[in-house]
Order: structure tokens, then C-alpha cells, then sequence
């Protein structure tokens, strides 16, 4: 048995970090799904980016330019028809979990991390837009994005929340899509609204590679992994979730996000065998799931109390790493590089439009 399929049997969802219009042409996602045991898949400005960049889209974007389309709302245009069909090849796997599995996930515009009325609004039009009920929109999880979590969960928006780092990160990103669930069954609606909690990991190994002593080099990312896990698996046992569960919702699941080894001489599958774990997600990108199906190994799953974690954590503590602290830089960094992103996609789609007129 591969060590995709065997992931997935312990009951962790591979998805794919990628898409592009070739990859949907050419049957490269059905690949996928049919022999990785990929189950879902997410996306981000970056990726289309770097799509875009290819010429893939040259045609559609001359034809989108000549109505007149802003470059914001023709890269929406495009990202919505990309994962309108990979969200159709992923219902099968959605009807067969109960809505469990099987999703794609777009993004609001990283420019709104800190304005919560125009996230709320945005998420809500483009979840409209898209007309695809296994189709996440994603919204970080910022203290201006906590809000617009719940706002959009209890309007019915299926929600992915992007740009967590720690565990206190998650509980707070957990508190605000349950706080929306709980609106919806006072007022009497179905409160099985979906998400996922997206954490963040290899960029933590990468912030102190140079900063603890070797012993301690690309450990930090999984020990992170294992408290947020155990704050997971806490709340997953908690009384405020059962009584949830008691009315219809289903739980937030946890989402292993930046999934890609960074440092050349740590294993291409660090932050898979890593972070194997029941009732969570490890969303990666091509090369991180080809390596993974070629030559990974399914080890011991990540303990539900968080094993050494704490033992481990100290070590950084003692090494002079202020968790909270790099936490806050992270979050705060990741957005920042977000909207360059944003910024740059922009610009590569008025390059385009323009040198194709």
C-alpha cells in the first residue's frame, strides 16, 4: 500500500496546494484523485500567478480584457472557472463523505486581512458567485478576519481559515467558526456549515534556522504541530463542541498548510510523516505529494495529548524563541506577503491584457 493511500486509511485527507487550467485540461487533478488518494484541494494568488505567467490563460484573459473587466475582476472570473470544475471533479468524494471531504478553497483578496465589513461582503459574493456548495472561502484568521469568520459561517459560507501559526491561533480561529455555528441554531438554521482551520509550518523552521543550535534545527514547525493538535483534539472533546454536534454542526477540521520542506538537507516529507494525524487535513503541493507517494513512510501518528510537545517547546524557550511572539511576526509577515502576491498578480494580469489587446 502507498504511503498516500495509507495516510488517508488512518484517516488524514490529502489535498493538492495547486491548480492551473493545464493540470484540469490535461487530467492531471483526476490523476490525482484516482491514484494519490487526493480528496480535496486549495489555492492562492501565488498559484495562479505563476499560471497566468505560463501563457495557459492568454486567450481567456484577451477575451475577459475586450469587456472591459477589471484585472481584479477578471483574475475572479478566471480562478472561479478553474475551480467551479475542479469542485465538480471533487463532488463524488463530497456526496460520499456527507460533505466531510471533497472541497476547493478561493481566496478574498489578501488587500482586506484588516477590514472585516469587506471581507464579510466579499466572501459572501464570491461563495454566490461560484454557485458550488463544496467550495471554502478563504478568510485569515487575523483579529480583524475573527469576526468575518463568524459572520460568514452563520450566513452559510463555508469557510477556510488561512494564516494560523500556533495553537492559541487555532483556538481563536476555532472559538469564532463555532461562535457562528451557535448563531445558527438559535435562529433555527442548519447549523452543518463547513471549515477548516489552515496552520501554517515549514515557515516556522524557516524564521530561527539561524537562531537554534543544531540539535534543535527544523524541530520547531512539529512541535508547534503537536500542541496544535492537542488544543484540537481537546475541543474536539469538549462539552460546547457535543452539544453542537448534538444539534447537527460538525467540527471545524485542522488543516496542515505550507507543507513543503524548505531546508535542502531535512527529508522532502518532513511536515507529512511529520504531521500524520486522524481527523485532520495536509494539503501540499505537486512535488511534495509526488515525493510522498514515491518514497514515504506512514511512522507514528501525532499523539492526541500532544506528547513531549511541552518538553520540547521549553528547549526553544531556553534557546531564546518567544513562541507567542513568533507567532504574532508570522501571521503578521504572512499577510504582508500575501498582498505582494496579490500585487504581483495584478500586475502580471494588466501586462498580460495589455500586450495581448
Amino acid at each position: 500500500m502507498k504511503a498516500t493511500e495509507l495516510l488517508n486509511e488512518h484517516g488524514q485527507s490529502l489535498w493538492l496546494d495547486n491548480i492551473t487550467r493545464k493540470m484540469l485540461d490535461d487530467g492531471q487533478i483526476q490523476h490525482y484523485i484516482d491514484n494519490y488518494s487526493v480528496t480535496g484541494l486549495t489555492s492562492n494568488p501565488s498559484i495562479f500567478d505563476k499560471a497566468i505567467g505560463s501563457g495557459v490563460y492568454d486567450d481567456a484573459i484577451r477575451a475577459k480584457s475586450a469587456q472591459g473587466l477589471s484585472e481584479e475582476s477578471l483574475f475572479f472570473d478566471l480562478a472561479i472557472e478553474d475551480l467551479r470544475r475542479a469542485a465538480d471533479l471533487f463532488l463524488p468524494i463530497h456526496e460520499r463523505t456527507d460533505g466531510v471531504d471533497g472541497w476547493v478553497s478561493l481566496e478574498v483578496s489578501p488587500l482586506l486581512a484588516y477590514d472585516t465589513n469587506a471581507t464579510i461582503a466579499a466572501a459572501t459574493d464570491l461563495h454566490a458567485r461560484a454557485a458550488r456548495r463544496n467550495l471554502f472561502i478563504k478568510i485569515p484568521g487575523t483579529p480583524e478576519g475573527l469576526p468575518a469568520i463568524t459572520e460568514s459561517i452563520a450566513g452559510g459560507v463555508p469557510v477556510n481559515v488561512t494564516l494560523l501559526f500556533s495553537a492559541d491561533h487555532y483556538r481563536a480561529a476555532a472559538g469564532a467558526f463555532l461562535d457562528g455555528v451557535e448563531r445558527r441554531v438559535k435562529d433555527g438554521l442548519d447549523p452543518n456549515v463547513g471549515s477548516v482551520a489552515s496552520v501554517f509550518m515549514s515557515r516556522w523552521d524557516v524564521a530561527v534556522a539561524d537562531k537554534v543550535p543544531p540539535d534543535l534545527k527544523d524541530q520547531l514547525g512539529l512541535a508547534v504541530g503537536l500542541d496544535i493538535y492537542r488544543a484540537y483534539r481537546e475541543l474536539l472533546d469538549s462539552d460546547r463542541v457535543k452539544r453542537l454536534e448534538n444539534s447537527g454542526a460538525r467540527m471545524q477540521r485542522l488543516l496542515w498548510a505550507s507543507t513543503k520542506t524548505k531546508d535542502p538537507d531535512a527529508s522532502d516529507t518532513l511536515y507529512v510523516h511529520g504531521l500524520a494525524a486522524p481527523f485532520t487535513v495536509n494539503t501540499m503541493p505537486d512535488d511534495t505529494l509526488e515525493n510522498f507517494y514515491d518514497h514515504g513512510e506512514v511512522g507514528r501518528l501525532l499523539p492526541r495529548d500532544g506528547g513531549d510537545a511541552d518538553a520540547l517547546l521549553k528547549r526553544f524557550a531556553d534557546a531564546g524563541v518567544d513562541v507567542a511572539a513568533l507567532a504574532a511576526q508570522l501571521q503578521s509577515d504572512g499577510a504582508k506577503s500575501f498582498v505582494t502576491s496579490w500585487n504581483d498578480l495584478i500586475a502580471r494580469i494588466s501586462s498580460q491584457s495589455t500586450s495581448l489587446k
